[in-house]
């Protein structure tokens, strides 16, 4: 459980600062497009699909890392109510459904790339499945850290957030 532990703890890191690093990067490409329109009356073609690709990446890394660093939202103070057992069960529960959802975000990525594989992004003339590679990553990784939450719950063990 350790290995998987360590490897979460890092996977989650990265999420984290990869979709800092997009953020970073879809603020220079927004402003890049409203300055090049705007200023130089001559707006890129391909900015609004890098925008976009970005926005994807930003929401689905950032929404992993939460995931096992607990930041997403949650009803903890209906469930700090419950008596134990019924608290456990509710997170034990909590965490199969993420893992479910999960295994959704894979599956339709995959589905949703495969639907996709044979058209370009025209401003960018890279493959639309590309936009669907976060997606699967995202889901795998909330995957894991789902399986290791769950894990952790019924060895009555708290898992430390990556940031700290």
């Amino acid at each position: 459980m350790n290995w998987l532990t360590s490897l979460n703890a890092r996977l989650s890191r990265w999420a984290l600062y990869l979709a800092c690093a997009c953020l970073a990067g879809l603020l220079g490409v927004v402003v890049y497009g409203v300055v090049m329109r705007y200023v130089f009356n001559d707006a890129p073609p391909y900015v609004e699909q890098v925008a976009l690709l970005l926005v994807i990446s930003v929401a689905m890394f950032g929404a992993s890392a939460g995931v096992r660093d607990a930041g997403h939202i949650g009803l903890d103070s209906l469930v700090a109510a419950l008596p134990p057992k019924a608290q456990f069960w509710c997170k034990a529960a909590a965490e199969v459904l993420t893992g479910t959802f999960a295994v959704s975000l894979v599956l339709g990525g995959i589905e949703m790339a495969r639907s996709t594989q044979g058209t370009t992004i025209p401003t960018l003339g890279l493959p639309e499945a590309s936009r669907y590679l976060p997606v699967i990553a995202a889901g795998v990784l909330v995957l894991s850290f789902s399986i290791e939450l769950l894990l952790a719950l019924v060895q009555g063990r708290k898992v430390e957030a990556s940031w700290h």
